[in-house]
């Protein structure tokens, strides 16, 4: 069955609009071209420390191989990784695995 992964992530004063550029213009692209599911990318609407963006996973199997295929490159360790501690607060992280509480609502 396939689970979902809700990151909420605490983006450091004044960084949000450099931050969103990053995650559009560079992250989510990355991401999907090497196939992780993207279902959605948020702001906090009154709060300007808030993002948070959703992935879909059919299964664990597939999380792990987008996960090498995305964490494990060249491209992610060098280019990306470095510049994210400027932009979050990484001990704020929180990741939580979300699993739907019925079939239809899957899709």
């Amino acid at each position: 069955m396939a689970f979902y992964e809700l990151r909420q992530y605490f983006v450091r004063p004044g960084k949000m609009d450099e931050w969103l550029k990053i995650m559009e213009e560079e992250i989510i692209p990355f991401q999907v071209s090497k196939g992780m599911v993207i279902c959605g990318s948020f702001r906090g609407e009154t709060d300007d420390s808030a993002y948070i963006w959703i992935r879909r996973f059919n299964s664990e199997a597939e999380r792990e191989a987008q996960y090498k295929a995305v964490y494990e490159t060249d491209h992610w360790k060098t280019k990306i990784a470095p510049r994210v501690p400027d932009y979050l607060d990484r001990e704020k992280m929180h990741i939580q695995r979300l699993v739907p509480t019925s079939r239809s609502t899957v899709q």
